[in-house]
């Protein structure tokens, strides 16, 4: 049996992520940095593993690069300086970009009076935190932060009109980008703010994750059950 198809390769993966995601986050709070270095570049790939390995037919062939594109922006955040920051955001701009076409393609827009409304709601949102962070911001790094933010504040509207757990996903991640924004706009610190940064974003990729092969799940039930009707 090939490893793609075999439901324990994919229970073990997402086992691994699990308990790579918990290391992570205890490395935060008791500060270890090698362990933090060391296991942050693993977590979106062994989420993505388990997409693969779930062997799911009808998951969407945008879902893993997307999340691939994620450990791309991990792995150039863990550089360090504006162009490591620059290259990482770079990276996960392409991996919102998948998730947003991902998600239009599945039938974001499908209701356009509703998703407007939504819309006009995350709108203002992005709008206010840009207001008050772009003053705090480096020259350079005001334009790249607000077309970013915009991309990310898109993946939080499209991901909410496919399932309600992937848009709990898309506003987490937002959360957590907004909070790293905070930091680089040199804005006080929460309590736990690293660590929080990295929970609300690992949540984040797994909720977009899972709730968008709940949808694609459900799809192919929903159309047989019509066909029998």
């Amino acid at each position: 049996m090939s490893p793609a198809r075999d439901p324990r390769t994919a229970r073990a993966l997402l086992i691994a992520f699990a308990v790579v995601s918990v290391a992570h986050l205890l490395a935060i709070v008791f500060q270890v940095p090698l362990l933090r270095t060391c296991t942050k570049p693993l977590l979106m790939p062994l989420l993505a593993a388990w997409v693969w390995a779930s062997a799911r037919p009808a998951a969407p062939k945008l879902l893993i690069p997307a999340l691939l594109f994620g450990a791309g922006g991990d792995i150039l955040l863990q550089v360090g300086g504006t162009a490591g920051f620059l290259a990482g955001m770079g990276s996960f701009a392409v991996g919102h970009a998948c998730y947003v076409t991902m998600f239009v393609k599945l039938g974001a827009l499908a209701d356009r009076r509703r998703t407007a409304l939504i819309a006009v709601g995350y709108l203002v949102v992005w709008a206010t935190l840009i207001t008050l962070l772009l003053p705090d911001l480096d020259a350079g790094m005001r334009i790249p932060m607000a077309c970013y933010s915009l991309l990310l504040a898109s993946t939080a509207l499209t991901s909410g009109r496919i399932d309600w757990r992937a848009g709990v996903g898309g506003a987490l991640f937002l959360l957590s980008d907004t909070l790293i924004a905070t930091d680089i706009a040199h804005w006080k610190h929460l309590p736990m703010h690293s660590f929080l940064i990295m929970l609300t974003y690992i949540v984040g990729q797994y909720l977009l994750t899972t709730g968008t092969l709940r949808r694609t799940d459900a799809a192919p039930v929903a159309a047989a059950t019509a066909a029998a009707v």
